[in-house]
């Protein structure tokens, strides 16, 4: 009962502030959800759209909840440019009803072969939704994310295509810099130990094993017997380094450094990553390109 409650209540928000338009041009209105997401749009559609993240640095995408404020933004949206994949598990419901109203939901992960991606161990049928994390999929998702946005606005076709070809070319480049960097850090180094399990699409293109002491969705809360069972790894691989994460709270990652047992080996807190979300706005790090340099060049400097 509770449930249709909101349903309803939701219906009738939606329906009440569609006539609000958020732009105060003929741009198309695009609202994005992840700091990773708008960054990509805000490359692609430059100046030809009005463009409105729900969230920012250092917000998790997993328990993000939608305030009034975001419901309007929502609804009034000719596009909605989400991660997909359950990344943003409480917002289903949302995109649903956002999706009945003729608001062209679009989740960016739809633009890759499920085929290739990592699927989840605990629920079949699930798979990691953290796909940033390889390049190559960037890639293939900044041309969807184009012609998403030409199919809309056919009139500024041209000027989607020729920014998102500039924008490919400029992760061509970091995907040779990641590559180069990485190559300076020895293959049995390569362990990467963080907050939850967001670098496995990073562990596999660039050949580190990774173990995230939370599961895929920061929701899994992690217990003693996980903090204890990933001391004893750290211990048995000579970790030199584990990492915090900008959207997962700190002590998650103090507590294993803690229960590692002084005796013969000590592991120090290499440096926060960036994972569900970017830096700051305005910052190096507040740019997936900048984000993606600063976590290779942490992870890298750490483990040395």
């Amino acid at each position: 009962m509770k449930k249709i409650t909101f349903s309803l209540l939701l219906f009738v928000f939606i329906f009440n502030c569609k006539d609000n338009n958020n732009g105060n041009n003929d741009n198309l209105n695009i609202v994005t959800t992840t700091t990773m997401i708008t960054d990509l749009v805000k490359n692609i559609g430059g100046e030809k759209i009005n463009l409105q993240g729900l969230m920012g640095s250092g917000v998790d995408p997993h328990s993000f909840k939608a305030s009034e404020g975001d419901v309007s933004k929502l609804a009034n949206a000719d596009i909605i440019f989400y991660g997909g994949l359950h990344l943003e598990g409480k917002l289903v419901e949302v995109f649903e009803k956002m999706s009945r109203q003729n608001i062209k939901t679009i989740a960016v992960s739809d633009a890759l072969d499920k085929t290739t991606l990592i699927a989840s161990e605990l629920f079949p049928g699930n798979y990691d939704p953290h796909i940033w994390f390889n390049i190559d999929y960037w890639i293939q998702i900044t041309q969807y994310v184009a012609d998403q946005l030409s199919k809309t606005d056919p009139e500024n076709k041209l000027f989607y295509e020729t920014n998102a070809k500039n924008y490919i070319e400029k992760l061509e480049v970091l995907k040779e810099e990641v590559i180069t960097t990485i190559q300076t850090l020895p293959k049995e180094k390569r362990i990467l130990v963080t907050a939850h399990d967001a670098f496995s699409y990073f562990g596999k293109a660039y050949d580190f094993e990774v173990v995230g002491l939370q599961g895929l969705s920061t929701a899994t809360e992690a217990g003693v017997q996980d903090v204890q069972k990933l001391a004893t790894f750290i211990i048995d691989k000579k970790v030199k380094a584990i990492f915090v994460e900008s959207s997962v709270p700190k002590r998650t990652i103090e507590a294993l450094q803690a229960a590692v047992p002084s005796k013969g080996h000590d592991v120090s807190i290499g440096g926060t990553l960036y994972s569900d979300a970017l830096g700051n706005a305005g910052s190096r790090e507040g740019t997936y390109i900048g984000m993606f340099q600063y976590n290779v060049n942490t992870i890298v400097n750490a483990l040395k």
